[in-house]
């Protein structure tokens, strides 16, 4: 249900297509953010399953700050049939220390 930072950068290294959701807030989402991810905050997430049905049968990664709020969302996400949904462990914040130091902490 985890998948590390390291693990996510070889993945795309690789040449995986694999979709990102960030579930943060606006703002965090406009001062650092993974390429090419989709911003739909927590709250919103129950009203706004729809948007997410494409990715109903294939592995994507969700992530927050830390970590914590994503295992959140992706708990929740497993519930309503996004069973290949992953947690970004530790967030974009162990993003930025393990596989990143360009990408800007707060």
């Amino acid at each position: 249900m985890q998948l590390s930072p390291s693990e996510l950068a070889s993945r795309i290294q690789s040449g995986e297509s694999i979709p990102l959701l960030d579930v943060r807030e606006v703002e965090e989402h406009q001062f650092v953010a993974l390429p090419g991810s989709v911003l739909i905050p927590l709250g919103d997430i129950a009203d706004r399953l729809d948007e997410l049905a494409p990715w109903k049968s294939q592995s994507f990664v969700v992530y927050c700050h830390h970590g914590i709020c994503s295992a959140r969302a992706v708990a929740f996400l497993r519930s309503q049939g996004f069973t290949a949904a992953l947690n970004l462990a530790g967030g974009i914040d162990r993003w930025s220390i393990e596989v990143d130091p360009a990408a800007p902490r707060y």
